[in-house]
This record gives C-alpha cells, structure tokens and sequence, in this order.
C-alpha cells in the first residue's frame, strides 16, 4: 500500500514521555546546527540497521516508525507491505530517534515520511554534543530516548533472533541480547509461523541457526557474543596497538564510576566488560536508595546514562570480551581475554563483580533460560505475562524482583529460607512487600523440586517449621540466592580470600617484594601486585550496594593517579610528598 493513501494517520499519544514536543527555542537553539529540508510522501529517512544516522526534528508532515521497512536508498520512497508493522506517529515538534543514535549502536526501525512536510535535519555527532552539552534540549532529548529503548523492548521491535526456545545458542543469543538492553524478539522455530518466511527470505539454512535478523540485508548465522557486539556497536575495537593508562576490567557500577571519573582526567582508558555493561546493577528494576533519585532510578537507565558519560570523556568501551589473565612484567599491565586481542596499561582497576548462586535443586539446569532465570528485567517481564512466578531470596535484589514483576500484574510468591523478611532486606523494601496484595510472602521456606514438560509448571516448597511440603502453580523462577565473585581468571595473579574475592590494602599482610622499588606503602584499595587496584563487590570487605561500589571506583583513581605520578616522577617523588 501506498504510505500516504487514505486518512493521516492518528499521532501516537505521548503516555510516559517518550515523545516529547520540542518548543521554539530548543527547535531554534538545534536549528543552529542543522538544516530544514522539504521531504516527500514515502521518502525513508532513518533505515533499520544502519549505523551513523542523521537526527530530525519534524517541522511540518507526519512521520511513521516501523519495522520490516524495505529500502534500498535512503531518500528512495518506501511502500509499507507484508511484513510492515506502523510502531508510531509523530507530527509537527517531535522528534525521531531512539538511545541507539547517542551510543553509537544501529537503528533498530526505520522512519519514514507519510506526506510530503518538511524537517530540521542535525548530523548524529552535532546530536551526541547537544546532549552532552546542552542543558536545555540535551536532556529533553535524552529522557525521551531512555523510554523509547523501554518501549521498543516491550513491544518486541528491533532485531528478530529466529531460532528454537529449547536450543542453548538461541537461548545465550537471548540472554545476551537482554542483558545488554538491545531490542529484540524471538521468532520461535516450534510455534511461530512467521519462522519460515523469515529464513526463506533471508537465504538462512538450518543448520545455520539460531539467526541475528539485523535487516534485509545484514543477516548474523549462529554469532558468537563478540560477533554480536561488534555489530551492535558494543565493541569499539577487535585489537588494542597502545598502551593505556588505565585498563578497567568489569563495567558494573564501580568499573563505569572509575572509567568515567578517570577518562574526564584526561586518562587514556579502556573498559572490558565480559558480558553486559552495568552488571547485575544493570538488572535491577528499580534503585530506590540512590543519592540524588528520590523516585528510585531503574538499573538500565543508570548505566545508559553512565555510558553516554564514558563516551562523552572517549573511554573504549569493549563489550564480550571475558579476561582470561593478567600480570605486571616490564612495567606494564597486560592482559589477555577471550574473543579478543590482548590489551596493555599502566594501571589496571578489578571491577569484575559477582553473579548470583544457582538453586540446588535437581533439573534446575534444563529450565534455566527458558523458565529459571537470574535477573528480572523488561524482558522478563513481557515472558511472565499474568502467568504466575516464583522469586527466591532474603536479599534487596529478590525484593526489588518481587515487586517489580508484581508491578505488571503477574502473581508473584516471594520465598526465602529465613524467618525474618527484614533480616537481609531493606526496611523499605520489606514494607512496600508485605503491603503488596499481588505478593505472597513463604518464610523458613525452600524449594525442592521443578516439574514441567519443556517449561517450568510446578514448584515442590518445603515450608520447614511445619514439615510440610506443597506444590504450586509456578511458570517462571527468579533465583537471587547469594553471590560468587568472578575471580577464578584471577587465580595465582593476586592474593584472594579463602571466598575468592580480592583482598586489598590492610587486608594484604605483608607488603610484597614488588613494592620495595617504589618505595611507598600499599593504597588502601591496591591488590598485592603495585599498580593493580579493586573495587565494587568483587573486592573482599566492600559493602554490597550500588552507591558503594561507585563509590570505590572514582575513589581508586586518586589512587591510580598517585600510582601513575610515581610510574613518572621515579620514588624521590613520594619522599618529597611525605609518602612512607
């Protein structure tokens, strides 16, 4: 059909502000750094999955925002046919665009001209500053992306993972997707009769899957997390030629707070990440305890906006790349990781962080992925539906879980084997809990058993004081049942407690041989190897929250800084300043 045929379409109300109008002065204030154009009926404006596009604000028309858009020419007039779903309207002050254009990732849909109408055109790097450094529009701009990636994740638009539920690489490609935030939707090979039509189209063969569907045209057969990274913009470079001045391994709230505060230095940085920027602060619904958030901030959103600030100060970002070792030789910092080329630095920050326990209970492992799960984020949530769910743990993350999935109105049974909901858990949290109709509270209380054909259906609870145990409706499980820090790369590097977690400063008894040519004692979060610090959860003693962590990250680069000013002044430097 054409896409100017019959009535204009009705624009898509703005609920949650995502589509903000702009006002003159910002329109004026943006228009100093583009150009108004005439566009014509049907004339494609941004295509999905291309990288680089231009920002629009629209000055008269109406545009539409869809996906499965064909295209070859991106001024070429596009008609909307099978396969073509109209995801929004906008008209006259809006703005087109989502969070992927300030960070560097590829569009996920496509926007397209409904009528003829005119728009102010703005290059995506004059975009990324003005809301970097425009106070006025910038964070206008910025809000509205933040809720469109929400939105476009809730309504499963963006790229088609096409691949069978029960496979593992389909369920990794799935995790992965959802942990990083992209947008994404599973085209099931055991129901979904769109299947079919989307491999025959794109020349996929079964033994090629599961599939990335980017575009048309742009196809990834069975990727690996580096392959997909690398095409979603996550990765900024395959092999490192420099050396840094500090290399971050871990980008969970400490390891962003130290690349940040260290890049707007003027420190050459590098952040690896293993697998999804923001760690598990990153799966949090929602963050009611952070300074400066009164209403609570989500995870997601917390690291979105600590990446844009990591690329405004030029910090590589390097995302699939999981630390094989590291050592001090010659010097120098280096250290290898798996997927990816080796890098160097002159300081390095251990940010690692932890991951949650799995639940001994037998068969667990055939349900993970599909109904077990370790995070309770939006993709989770549009999977549970109204469908009954199942959170485990004492913890502040079961607790936000617990509320949050209650939030979409899926019934929700909170577990956990103490007696006291308080014990482990916020005050806060435990009241909105026990105030909360839509959650069921089961204290001194553990699972024991899974049953389900394919997916989970039943939970087998031992309710312990009682000794009674009973079966119950469960088709989706949250398991937050205690940490383990991701150290075992570390082994025979560092020194770690008998936990696995890395002792630093006072904790390190005797100062080791590789201090005596410096000349100064040990920094309170320095590891026994110099010039090697920690901090966040991984780090033994830490305190377990979020504000803490990022704390101990912008903390260690004072440290890092002293380390480096010594690197280059040599020891009489500390003894002029006073050092031991």
């Amino acid at each position: 059909m054409e896409p100017v045929a019959g009535s204009t379409p009705i624009e898509t109300p703005d609920v949650s502000g995502a589509y903000p109008r702009l006002g003159r002065a910002q329109i004026e204030l943006l228009g100093r750094a583009g150009t108004s154009r005439a566009t014509s009926a049907g004339e494609v404006l941004i295509q999905e999955g291309t990288f680089d596009a231009d920002f629009f604000v629209i000055l008269q028309g109406t545009v539409l925002v869809v996906e499965g858009l064909h295209a070859s020419d991106g001024r070429q007039a596009a008609e909307l046919g099978p396969g073509t779903r109209i995801l929004e309207v906008h008209g006259p002050g809006r703005f087109l665009g989502e969070l992927g254009l300030v960070e560097g990732q590829p569009a996920f849909v496509s926007t397209m001209s409904a009528e003829a109408g005119e728009v102010l055109q703005i290059s995506g790097d004059e975009l990324r500053r003005a809301v970097l450094t425009d106070a006025a529009v910038g964070e206008t701009i910025l809000r509205a992306y933040l809720q469109r990636r929400i939105l476009l994740i809730s309504a499963g638009a963006g790229m088609r993972i096409v691949g069978s539920r029960f496979s593992r690489d389909t369920l990794r490609i799935l995790e992965f997707a959802a942990a990083n935030r992209l947008p994404h939707l599973l085209v099931d090979l055991e129901d979904d009769e769109q299947a079919q039509s989307i491999l025959d189209r794109a020349g996929i063969l079964a033994d090629e899957l599961p599939a990335v569907v980017l575009n048309a045209s742009q196809v990834l057969k069975n990727p690996s997390n580096a392959d997909l990274a690398l095409a979603m913009g996550l990765r900024a470079v395959k092999e490192h030629s420099a050396t840094y001045d500090l290399m971050v391994i871990g980008a969970g709230p400490a390891g962003l707070a130290a690349a940040v505060y260290a890049a707007s230095d003027g420190l050459s940085v590098v952040l690896k990440e293993g697998f999804a920027v923001g760690g598990q602060a990153g799966t949090s619904s929602r963050i009611e305890n952070f300074l400066g958030f009164p209403a609570g901030i989500s995870g997601g959103e917390l690291t979105e906006r600590a990446i844009i600030q990591a690329r405004k100060f030029k910090v590589q970002i390097n995302v699939a790349c999981r630390a094989r070792n590291i050592e001090l030789k010659d010097g120098r910092i280096r250290a290898e990781f798996i997927e990816s080329g080796p890098a160097s630095s002159r300081a390095a920050l251990l940010a690692t962080g932890v991951h949650y326990r799995r639940l001994p209970v037998p068969g667990l492992e055939k349900f993970e992925g599909i109904s077990v799960f370790y995070a309770a984020t939006v993709h989770e949530a549009r999977l549970c539906g109204f469908q009954p769910v199942t959170v485990v743990g004492g913890g502040n993350s079961a607790g936000q879980a617990a509320l949050f999935l209650a939030g979409t109105a899926a019934p929700v049974r909170l577990v956990l084997r103490g007696a006291d909901l308080r014990a482990g858990m916020s005050r806060y949290l435990a009241e909105r809990i026990e105030a909360d109709p839509g959650i069921e509270v089961l204290l001194g209380a553990n699972i024991v058993g899974l049953d389900g054909s394919g997916a989970l259906e039943r939970i087998v609870v031992d309710l312990g004081a009682t000794g009674e145990q009973r079966v119950f409706d469960s088709r989706y499980l949250f398991v937050f049942i205690g940490a383990k820090p991701y150290t075992d790369w570390l082994q025979g590097s560092v020194a770690l407690d008998d936990d696995g977690f890395v002792l630093t400063g006072a904790d390190l008894q005797d100062l080791p041989a590789g201090f005596s040519h410096l000349g100064r004692r040990r920094l309170p979060l320095e590891t026994s190897v110099p010039g090697m610090f920690a901090a966040g959860d991984v780090r033994h003693g830490s305190v377990k929250r979020v504000t803490a962590a990022a704390g101990e990250g912008s903390t260690a680069v004072a440290m890092i800084h002293e380390h480096l000013r010594l690197l280059r002044d040599g020891p009489a430097s500390v003894r002029r300043s006073g050092g031991q």
